[in-house]
Order: C-alpha cells, then structure tokens, then sequence
C-alpha cells in the first residue's frame, strides 16, 4: 500500500473471519474432558465451532461496535405525555441477542450438559461484545430462582429458556420467548440487601403485592420480567415484576434514567421506582428473600467470571495475532525474547481462567444431576473464582493493549473497549470483599465445601512439589482464624491460585503447568507481566495461545 507521501508497510491484518472456539486450546479441551461421552464431546463441539466462525467473523464483529457505539436510549413518555418507560436499542443489539439466545445461552437447565454447553458458548460469543452478556445472564440465572414458586416457574420458565428471541414489551403469554432482569440495590444499602427499604404491601390475589421504592441499580430493565427484593411483613422477600400484566396493561414501573457507566456501554442499567401501583409476585416464602434470589445470583457469578476469562481470551488473541505480524527491531515482535515472556505471561492468565471457569460449569452439571461433593466445591469454588478471576482480568486486559503500542490506545483496535469492560465482571454481584467474606462464610458455615475443595485439589497431589507446598500453605492459613477477616482476600487468592494449578497440572500440556507453578505458587516472578524466569518453554506456552 502506499500514499503520495511514503509506502505503507509492516501492518497487521484484521484478526477476522477465524473459529473463535476451534482457535481455543485450553476451552476446545475443557469440552471435551468434561463431556459425559464422546458422541455428546462431538455434538457440543460442532455447536460450538458454528458459534465460533460467526463470533470471528468480520459481521458480528461490526454488531459488536455497532452496538457500542450506538448506546441505549430512554423513551420516558410517548408523544401524548404518557408514561411507557422504554429503552430503544440499536439494530445491532438486537442481532447479538438474537444470536446468542438461538444459541442456547439461555437454555442450559434442560439439556445434557447444559451448563457445559453453554458457559463455554458464554465465552465464545462474549468475545464478540460483552455488555448483551446481561440480559444473557440474567435470563438463564432466573430460572433456578423461579423454581421456588412451582406455579410461577410452569408459566415463565418455558419462555426464558426459549431459544427465540422477541423484543418488544408485549403479554408475555403471546411471545415465543422472554428475557429476565434484576433489582436487588437500593441507595443506602448498596451490596448491603438486607437494608433494603422498598415495601410489598400484599393484595387480596394469593402470591401478589403492591411494590412502593426504588432500585438504584436494575439490571437489563427492558425485560419481559424481574426479580427484585421487597420488605414484606414476613422480612425480606423475593418477587416476580412483570413489565406487560396479563390484561397487555403496562405495569407502573418508572425508569428515572439509565446509568452512564465508563464501560458496558451496550447494556441498560438503570434506577427504577415503584409507586404503590407496581404489581409483583412472591417468589419463596416471605422473608427469605436473600435465600432465594441467590440461586439467581450464584449462577450470574459464574457467569462473571466466564466473562472475564471471555475478555482475557480476546485481548490475548489480540496481543499474540498483532506480535505475529508486527516486526521491529529487526524482527517479528513475537520472536523478541522480552516480547515473548510477555505474551507467556499473559497466556498463562488466560488459560488457567478458562480452565476454572470450566471446571466449575461442569460441577454445575454434576450438582444438578445430584452429586453433593460438587454442590459443595460450587459453594467454595466460585466466589473465590470470582473474586480472583475477575480481579485479574483489568491488569491483563492494560498489558494486552500495550502490546500492540499506540495502536491499541486507539478505538480502531478494540482494545479500548475491552479495557473499559474490565473492571465490570469484579463489580457485578458482589465486588470483592463481599466474595471473600462469602469464601469466609463457606469456610466456617460449611465444612464440606473445604473437604471438597481439599478433594479437588488432591488429586494433583505429588505431580508438583510447588503446587503441595502451596496447598499446605493455606492449610496452615486456614488454622490460624486470628484476624481472619482482614486476610480474606489473600486467603482466597491462594485458594483460587491453588485450584488453577491443580487443573493445569493435571490437563495442560507440561510446559503450561510448569510455567504457571513456577510463577504463581513458586513466588518466581516480579509484579508486573513479563516477569517469568529462565527456563521455561515459553514459546511453546505462546504457540498454543495463537488464534489459528
């Protein structure tokens, strides 16, 4: 290429039209190893491979930026001054979701595997843009939720686990498929539910109440349908609000304006207010609010840290295809022994993040299928996963931009979008004090969670004397309770350290597990990326890293 003034050379072709999936060693194999046979492997891969080339693909990638270049709107009143409390999306939006609803992201609870399937579709198709990821999440998070209200979850549950997308606020009974959101927080609480003010007042239908308040932060607002927590006269209790009441008149539900948010830019967030009119459905007994809502909020954390390992994933796939191509110094930037380290350290992060992920969304699968070991490693597993995983995913995705230079500080090359996105999946159900003291509240509440975690763990026992004497370390954390509190977060850093090198001892080629122990456990690296010792296979580490 050239221009009147110089020749234009030494560019990076556009990361376009690969598998998403099939260029993903470490997810690819998570697959395979946690399907229950080969011929359900076979069939979720070939799913997962279509879901792939389209997530690479030069189309959806303009959805992807379309979408986030085009943010939601709010439509307060229509044209005669009446209140409708619409949010308008762009074109885009709306094709990512469709996609990713045809693509089972909502429908895990009834299928083989399902959980499997669709954690890893999670990643896969939230490399494409994140932010549509809520509605997504939310969707599939309701379902175990509704199912302490037998009655209410026979009407709903068909419809979130739809693989049809309907927009549009419309009797939900006349749709194909329907979409869920969440309103848990209120100004003066915060993460602090139980200090929620908004009051369910009951009616003389059985299971209905009339909701006067307000949720500073609700998720997904241009739902079909929500969960939100009111103060029933029992306590605090979990209910259903439909946007469209069964007679197709709109319920009182007053969006006072979405959130500006530094990223997630796609999705609606916004403060709501109930003004005694709103009309909503218990969920569960009254006063067990916080006990039924989160099995809502277990399964979007595990979706939390799907997403970031999501975006951790993207940015390294970015940052290896651009030192690829891109010479200096007299040679491909790849080859560059300091450059190289870089990316090693970089595509260790990653991958032991995905094969977290993974492993968690398979106990998923074996909880529901009835094996308490994994019920229990879940209650310990995740939101030590979700705290460090998420916490990982900014420091990552920063490196990842600075590989590709100034290139990646501009809104061409995505990275910026990526950056901003980062901190999210951290913030969302649970920012992380409150997932270490969750970890601390497993830990003293219930003992089989630590056995089962110690279980998981011991299965690499021997493998890596790196690995046995972190282990042991936080066995001798663990017995010292004196000021635990103001250790959690170190106490479930090593626990989540722990956990990922298990898995990659155990499932990733040699050098992979080696790298990861030596670093990670084995204290043999500085703050920053970049920083590995002599001696490792490192450019075996950024090969499999690749896309394609």
């Amino acid at each position: 290429m050239t221009s009147s003034t110089h020749s234009v050379a030494n560019q990076v072709p556009p990361l376009v039209g690969h598998d998403v999936f099939g260029a993903d060693a470490a997810l690819r194999e998570a697959v395979a190893r946690y399907s229950t046979d080969a011929a359900r492997a076979r069939s979720t891969a070939a799913e997962l491979g279509e879901l792939g080339r389209t997530a690479g693909s030069a189309r959806a990638q303009e959805w992807g930026r379309l979408a986030n270049e085009n943010p939601p709107v709010l439509h307060t009143h229509d044209r005669y001054g009446e209140r409708v409390d619409e949010v308008e999306f762009h074109p885009a939006w709306h094709q990512l979701l469709e996609k990713g609803v045809a693509a089972g992201l909502t429908a895990a609870w009834q299928r083989p595997d399902g959980h499997l399937r669709r954690t890893a579709a999670f990643v896969v198709w939230s490399q494409v843009e994140a932010g549509h990821g809520c509605p997504l999440s939310m969707t599939h998070a309701a379902v175990p939720a509704l199912r302490a209200e037998p009655e209410l979850a026979a009407v709903w549950e068909p419809l979130l686990t739809s693989t049809v997308y309907e927009p549009g606020l419309r009797p939900a009974a006349g749709k194909a498929g329907v979409l869920a959101g969440m309103g848990m927080t209120e100004k003066q609480g915060g993460s602090d539910v139980r200090a929620n003010t908004t009051e369910a007042v009951p009616l003389a239908e059985a299971g209905a109440y009339a909701l006067r308040g307000h949720k500073w932060f609700c998720s997904a607002p241009m739902s079909d349908v929500l969960l939100v927590l009111a103060r029933a006269p029992g306590g605090l209790t979990c209910f259903l609000l439909p946007r469209v009441l069964p007679d197709g008149s709109r319920n009182t539900f007053l969006i006072q304006r979405l959130k500006d948010k530094l990223g997630n830019r796609s999705n609606a967030s916004a403060e709501v207010e109930f003004d005694g009119s709103t009309l909503a459905w218990r969920i569960g007994e009254e006063g067990r609010g916080v006990a039924t809502i989160i099995e809502m909020v277990a399964a979007t954390r595990l979706d939390c840290v799907a997403g970031s390992a999501a975006i951790m994933r993207q940015a390294v796939t970015q940052a290896v295809h651009h030192a690829r191509y891109r010479s200096a110094f007299g040679g491909p930037l790849i080859d560059k022994p300091l450059m190289r380290n870089v990316l090693a350290d970089l595509a260790l992060e990653s991958e032991a993040a995905t094969a977290l992920t993974m492993r968690l969304a398979a106990a998923q699968d074996r909880a529901a299928a009835g094996s308490a070991g994994e019920r229990h490693l879940l209650r310990l597993a995740v939101p030590a996963a979700k705290y460090w995983v998420t916490k990982r995913c900014t420091p990552l995705t920063a490196e990842a931009l600075e590989c590709l230079g100034g290139n990646g500080y501009v809104e061409e090359s995505g990275m910026p979008r990526l950056l901003r996105e980062s901190p999210l999946n951290s913030i969302w159900e649970g920012a992380g004090n409150v997932q270490a003291l969750d970890v601390l509240r497993a830990l003293q509440r219930e003992p089989q969670a630590l056995n089962a975690f110690l279980n998981e763990v011991g299965q690499s026992s021997g493998a890596d004397h790196r690995l046995d004497a972190a282990i042991k370390d936080v066995l001798t954390e663990l017995s010292d309770l004196d000021g635990i509190e103001a250790r959690a977060r170190r106490l479930v850093e090593r626990l989540a350290l722990v956990l990922q090198g298990s898995l990659l001892v155990r499932h990733a080629p040699a050098e992979v597990a080696d790298a990861f122990c030596a670093s990670r456990l084995g204290g043999e690296r500085g703050l920053a990326f970049g920083t590995l010792p002599n001696g490792l296979d490192l450019e075996a580490v950024v090969e499999r890293a690749l896309p394609g």
